[in-house]
C-alpha cells in the first residue's frame, strides 16, 4: 500500500491516479495468487465484504481533501495521550481515505485495517542531507503513525521499520533503530552540531528540544529507540551543570521541555534510568522549572 502526504496529494494528482490504476491492474491480472499478493488479498476482501474488485483493490491512502498530517505529532508534542493504541487510532482515522482511479478520496477505514493487517514492513525514503528522521516531526507522524496502526491491526505484533537513505548517491537501507542511533551520534550528541546550534541562541536550544521530542515520537510509534539514546542525552544536556545553565540562559522554556520530555520517556518505559540518575533528572528538571519562573539562586523570590 502507499500512503500520501497532503503536499503530494495537492501537487501530484496524476501520479495518484497512476498508482491507483497500477493497484487495480495488479488485482485484475490473470495470475496465480501465490505470485500476486495484491490480487490475492483483494479477492479475499471482495469475498468477505461483498464489494466490487475496484473497491477491494484500493491501495493508495491519505487524508481527506484539504487536510494534512495524521495529528500523531501533535499528540506527542502535547503529551496528551494514554497509550500507543490511541496514536494508532488517530492515524487510522485521519489517513483512512482511499484514492482510486478517479483521484477522489473516499473513507474506507475497514479496508485500510484489512490492508494494514497484511503489511510485513514499513519504510521511508530520505532524499536530503538537511533533514533526518529526528529533525522534523513529519517522519514519525507518517511512518511512525502507520507503523503504530499496523501493529494494532496485527494484534500487537511488531513490524520492521526501514529507512532508505539516498542522500549519498548509492542508496543505503538501515533499520529505523540504526538510523536513529546514527543521527543521535552525528547530530544530537555531536559537539560540533550542538555547539553550532547554541551559537544561534534561543532557536538553537529549541532545535535541540525538537530532536529530543522527535526521538520520543519514534519510541511511541515504533519502540525502535535504544535506551542509551535517552541516557546519553540526559548526561550531555541535563546532568552537566554547566551545559544545563547555558541552555536555561539561552532558552528557559525549551531547556525545561528537554528535561520533562526525558522524564516522560522514562515514565512511559522507553528507558529506565537507575534510581540515582532518575533522582538527579528530577532535581535538574525542577531547577529548570524554577529558572523558567525566574526563581533561582541569586535572584530574589
Amino acid at each position: 500500500m502507499v500512503t500520501l502526504s497532503g503536499i503530494f496529494r495537492d501537487l501530484l494528482p496524476l501520479q495518484i491516479k497512476l498508482l491507483a490504476e497500477a493497484a487495480f491492474l495488479a488485482a485484475s491480472a490473470d495470475e496465480p495468487l501465490e505470485r500476486n499478493y495484491v490480487r490475492k488479498h483483494a479477492l479475499r476482501y471482495q469475498v468477505e465484504h461483498g464489494c466490487d474488485l475496484e473497491t477491494a483493490a484500493l491501495r493508495v491512502y491519505g487524508n481527506a481533501e484539504s487536510t494534512y498530517g495524521s495529528n500523531v505529532n501533535h499528540l506527542i508534542e502535547n503529551g496528551r495521550w494514554n497509550d500507543e493504541n490511541e496514536l494508532a487510532e488517530t492515524y487510522t482515522r485521519r489517513k483512512s481515505f482511499a484514492y482510486g482511479r478517479e483521484g477522489r478520496p473516499v473513507p474506507h477505514a475497514k479496508l485500510l485495517a484489512s490492508v494494514l493487517a497484511d503489511v510485513q514492513l514499513t519504510y521511508q525514503n530520505l532524499d536530503s542531507v538537511e533533514l533526518g528522521v529526528t529533525t522534523v516531526d513529519t517522519y514519525f507522524d507518517t511512518l511512525g503513525g502507520i507503523n503504530s496502526a499496523v501493529r494494532r491491526a496485527k494484534g500487537g505484533r511488531e513490524t520492521p521499520v526501514y529507512i532508505a537513505d539516498a542522500t549519498a548517491g548509492s542508496g543505503v537501507v538501515r533499520t529505523l533503530s540504526e538510523q536513529v542511533a546514527l543521527e543521535t551520534r552525528t547530530r544530537t550528541l555531536n559537539p560540533k552540531w550542538y555547539e553550532g546550534m547554541l551559537e544561534h541562541g534561543y532557536e538553537g536550544v529549541r532545535q535541540i528540544e525538537v530532536h529530543v521530542t522527535n526521538t520520543m515520537g519514534w519510541s511511541a510509534t515504533t519502540g525502535e529507540v535504544q535506551p542509551w539514546v535517552y541516557q546519553q542525552i540526559t548526561q550531555t544536556f541535563i546532568l552537566d551543570p554547566t551545559m544545563r545553565a547555558r541552555l536555561a540562559k539561552l532558552n528557559p522554556t525549551a531547556s525545561a521541555k528537554v528535561a520533562n520530555r526525558l522524564l516522560e520517556a522514562s515514565k512511559r518505559k522507553y528507558w529506565q534510568p537507575d534510581d540515582k540518575m532518575l533522582a538527579a533528572l528530577h532535581c535538574a528538571a525542577e531547577e529548570l522549572e524554577d529558572r523558567l519562573e525566574g526563581v533561582y539562586e541569586g535572584v530574589a523570590a
